[in-house]
């Protein structure tokens, strides 16, 4: 047989028509048995040894910059630094709440499609409210160690009918499903957060979550991971950290307040007062036997430095980033939500959480260095969601701004006339779910009413309260019945037919819900608007060099950038876009 005389463009400059009499000599044979080796090597090293992905709760896009004149080096400003900084980052649903931005983050899909629409909803075919991770079929492994209800400043985990929890809620896999996927389950995948949510979402279906326990002071699981803890995890927990940590201390100030943007701002009206914990400094965290010590731990950065602690001694435990296959390790940080609710982002009291939280991740960054190498590291931090100005603080500047309550709006005059006149005597609304109204779907049909016509006749009438923006009905968002607008647009990637109720109620920027529940704070986040949208999404340790990016982008193209990176296939619901600044760097 004849061949051309071009060499053919392979990676080895070897004519074809010489391989027989390669093959016959044996150096020959060792030295290509030695390159294809080497070779295969170097393809393992082209993926890093960890993805280390951080979430900080409610950080708003410009709150790392804000505060960074009084930051220190190896948190905050190595991400700057080193890292490729998108400063144009925003969601694009409009239920911008804990749940809903982790799923997101973990699965490169909006709501509409993963599921997770909101942190309660109603099952209508259940006839119950559904806490977003709940799972009655997988316990929790610690006895007592459920919220306790009386301290918990989380109305929606309250609401939770059992203790078990799982990811089976979600409807679509993570990124870190793919990558389980991929590797044949040898890739190690955690998830850490003093949140359920915040844990068990970013560990996906195939991983393994932990969270805090505010009831005894743990972090707990759930059956669906473990038959029993881990010797590690049982050990963590008997040291009982943060007794000896945090026992008759208080959360105090950093610096003299001089130092600080709001140090002459430590006592405003709008900020939420917690007996016991106060609204100025220091704030007391009592006796470790005090019932509220574990939460008043979660209000302050000591829940950000136990989440970090838990997860240092999963690093160690579990040999993380120590083989060949990359591991998966999401730590989601939660005191920067907490202290927003209570004191407001522009507060005394967050600007020193800031402070702390980038001091953790520089003794988080540090140990990753020393355990795995940051030059081994991919690390990607955003935020779920970000968060809205206290409407205290914003009349200071004469910003129009308000509280919008729920409780009473069956009693609402204008939901009265409908009532009047579709003859209902019984309660029309069934409840409230931000961003969800339920309808009494047993009323409707007993008074022979068309279901279609009550939504719209509702959500005419409520477009009419003070601070509501947008109320538009399930059945002309199935129907895609709605202008394109701005608001439409994000309510339609919200909306997933079997999970979200009878109208979407959107409100006026600087209108927030409060009073529900009994659940009064300073900031409420959850809105589509710019504020609680905006969060910052950087890439930096393995391969990444310092670069800010200005471009629009979504923090949903995040998992599929990963999943690019990786070799994965994408998600199952995912339709962001791959980050070019991140691909081209990596190669």
């Amino acid at each position: 047989m004849n061949y051309p005389e071009a060499e053919p463009r392979g990676i080895l400059s070897i004519k074809l028509w010489d391989f027989n009499q390669m093959k016959k000599n044996t150096s020959a044979i060792i030295l290509f048995s030695l390159f294809l080796l080497t070779s295969s090597s170097l393809f393992a090293q082209e993926k890093p040894k960890l993805i280390l992905q951080i979430t900080v709760d409610q950080l708003r896009g410009d709150m790392p910059t804000k505060f960074m004149k009084n930051m220190g080096e190896g948190g905050f400003r190595y991400l700057q630094k080193k890292g490729i900084w998108y400063t144009n980052a925003n969601y694009g649903h409009s239920n911008t709440e804990t749940v809903v931005g982790h799923t997101t983050l973990a699965t490169g899909a909006d709501p509409a499609v993963h599921g997770m629409i909101s942190n309660v909803w109603f099952d209508r075919e259940a006839k119950k409210l559904v806490y977003n991770i709940e799972d009655s079929r997988y316990h929790i492994l610690s006895a007592n160690a459920d919220i306790d209800k009386d301290t918990e400043l989380d109305a929606s985990q309250k609401l939770a009918s059992t203790d078990g929890r799982s990811p089976a809620n979600i409807m679509v896999t993570t990124f870190s499903d793919e990558l389980a996927l991929t590797t044949h389950n040898e890739a190690k995948i955690f998830g850490v957060s003093v949140k359920d949510r915040g844990a068990v979402t970013m560990a996906g279906h195939a991983g393994k979550a932990f969270w805090f326990s505010k009831a005894t002071g743990e972090f707990i699981t759930s059956s669906y991971y473990y038959n029993k803890y881990p010797e590690w995890v049982s050990e963590w927990n008997k040291t009982k950290i943060p007794a000896e940590k945090f026992g008759d201390k208080s959360w105090s100030l950093m610096y003299d307040k001089s130092k600080y943007i709001y140090g002459n701002d430590d006592d405003e009206e709008w900020e939420m007062n917690i007996t016991g914990f106060g609204r100025i400094f220091p704030h007391p965290y009592g006796s470790a036997d005090n019932k509220y010590f574990n939460n008043f731990l979660t209000f302050s950065p000591a829940g950000d430095y136990l989440t970090l602690d838990f997860a240092k001694a999963l690093i160690a435990a579990e040999d993380i980033g120590k083989d060949n296959v990359t591991d998966y390790l999401s730590i989601s940080f939660s005191s920067t939500d907490y202290v927003g609710h209570l004191f407001g982002p522009s507060s005394l009291e967050a600007e020193d959480n800031m402070l702390r939280l980038d001091r953790t991740l520089a003794d988080l960054f540090e140990y990753i260095d020393e355990h795995v190498g940051l030059e081994n590291t991919l690390i990607v931090l955003s935020a779920d969601h970000g968060g809205p100005e206290a409407p205290g603080f914003l009349k200071t500047f004469g910003i129009e701004s308000g509280y919008v309550s729920v409780n009473k709006w069956d009693k609402n005059p204008s939901i009265m006339v409908l009532k009047k006149k579709f003859d209902i005597g019984q309660e029309l609304i069934h409840n409230f779910f931000p961003p969800y109204l339920y309808l009494n779907h047993e009323v409707i049909k007993e008074n022979g009413l068309d279901l279609a016509e009550v939504q719209e006749a509702v959500a005419r009438e409520l477009m009419t309260i003070k601070g509501v923006a947008l109320a538009v009905s399930s059945t002309d968002l199935l129907e895609n019945k709605i202008p394109d607008t701005y608001l439409s647009g994000k309510a339609l990637r919200n909306f997933n037919i079997a999970r979200s109720g009878d109208i979407l109620i959107l409100l006026q920027p600087q209108y927030f819900y409060n009073d529900f529940d009994g659940e009064i704070v300073a900031a409420n986040h959850g809105s589509p608007w710019m504020y609680d949208s905006y969060v910052p999404v950087v890439f930096a340790g393995w391969k990444f060099s310092g670069r800010r990016i200005s471009r629009k982008i979504e923090p949903k193209d995040i998992a599929l950038t990963l999943s690019n990176l990786m070799g994965t296939k994408p998600p199952s619901g995912a339709d962001g876009e791959v980050l070019l600044e991140v691909s081209e760097q990596a190669k």
